[in-house]
């Protein structure tokens, strides 16, 4: 579950390079220098400044969990499939820090760089999962396993200006790479429990790192490391006032990208959607979640360290159950605006997801009722 804005910001590395080799002929001069970059744009979601996990990415799409996550399900195969779409942008450290990552610029020159980056991803996934009948510790067991196969559009532009020996110098690029192809595994394991009215989850997932990554792609589609993340959730659902809240908050621990030497810190994030059932049917709602990098990354430049990020992210809601043959349908349509960012890019994202699943047990037709047939 991740597409990589994290690879959206590869610097003009040629081209910068060639600059300063032309202007000095010296032949020690391989590598240009990020010393001051500009400051955090702040337009997509989670609150305050922190720092930021590598390049502003993290294995944790906020928002994958929404209404409903805690609820019981029926047992047996069912089969999700969600078309997520996001388009964010950014500058300051989150562009620079791409530049750094790629290993080729020396962080001991006097030089400085305005960068942006701007990232379009479309992305779909597939979720076969299982839920047993058989209950474990008292609750409904699952597991599933997401694959996803999607593009990834990424544009940097900038301005690098400083001084070599003495000389100022002032150049600028503009770069773009589409990627298109399979991005990484994630299995998940679930447990819920239902009391009433209320109903509880726990999870644990993980990022197998096998999709489309290169260190020196602009854009990927792979995260390039290891992730292992769990969490619990919560789930009030009435079904007699239709009244629906769900809340899932999960942290993040990630594995060294040895491509970079980079480890990205812990991560909390917090998925909420509270919605109302007008129908047995139709359901409407609002959905928001909010992100926060824990502990800073290690790995990265001290002109960036502690690098931590943060995002707030909120949006309306639409979903439909209706029946598929034997079999129940369900969709349910979600956008979120960004806010509060740091250390990441900001922008907005949609889903649109369906679910074909067992139908649940429909009640037992009463029996006709019992008359006397009148005597004659």
């Amino acid at each position: 579950m991740k597409w990589n804005p994290r690879k959206s910001a590869s610097v003009a590395v040629a081209i910068l390079q060639a600059f300063s080799q032309r202007l000095f002929d010296c032949a020690n001069i391989q590598r240009v220098l990020l010393a001051a970059a500009f400051g955090f744009a702040a337009l997509l979601a989670t609150a305050e400044t922190s720092r930021a996990d590598e390049n502003g990415v993290s294995f944790w799409i906020p928002g994958f969990f929404g209404s409903l996550a805690a609820a019981p399900q029926q047992a047996g195969w069912s089969l999700a499939s969600v078309y997520y779409h996001t388009d964010v942008s950014g500058s300051g450290n989150i562009a620079v820090s791409r530049e750094i990552t790629i290993g080729r610029f020396n962080p001991a020159l006097n030089t400085s760089l305005s960068a942006n980056v701007n990232a379009r991803a479309d992305l779909g996934m597939l979720i076969p999962s299982y839920v047993f009948a058989t209950p474990v510790l008292g609750g409904q067991a699952s597991v599933s396993l997401l694959g996803m196969y999607g593009s990834n559009d990424t544009a940097l532009n900038g301005t690098l200006s400083g001084t070599l020996a003495n000389v100022p110098f002032t150049r600028s690029f503009a770069l773009e790479q589409t990627t298109i192809g399979f991005g990484d595994l994630v299995p998940q394991f679930a447990l819920r429990w239902n009391a009433g009215v209320s109903n509880y989850m726990v999870y644990l997932t993980g990022d197998i790192p096998v999709g489309l990554y290169d260190r020196f792609n602009l854009a990927n589609l792979g995260l390039g490391h290891g992730a292992i993340d769990g969490g619990f959730g919560y789930t009030y659902f009435n079904p007699a006032t239709g009244h629906e809240i769900s809340a899932t908050l999960g942290f993040t621990g990630n594995f060294k990208n040895t491509s970079t030497d980079y480890t990205s810190g812990i991560d909390l994030h917090l998925d909420v959607g509270a919605s109302q059932f007008l129908t047995k049917q139709l359901q409407v709602g609002v959905v928001a979640y909010a992100y926060e990098q824990l502990t800073a990354d290690q790995g990265c430049a001290p002109q960036l360290c502690p690098f931590k990020s943060r995002v707030l992210g909120i949006g309306p809601q639409i979903g439909y159950v209706f029946p598929v043959g034997g079999m129940q349908g369900y969709v349910n349509v979600k956008a979120y605006k960004e806010f509060e960012n740091s250390n990441r890019p900001d922008g907005w994202n949609a889903w649109v997801t369906f679910v074909l699943s067992p139908a649940p047990p429909s009640a037992a037709p009463s029996p006709p009722p019992i008359t006397k047939a009148p005597r004659s």
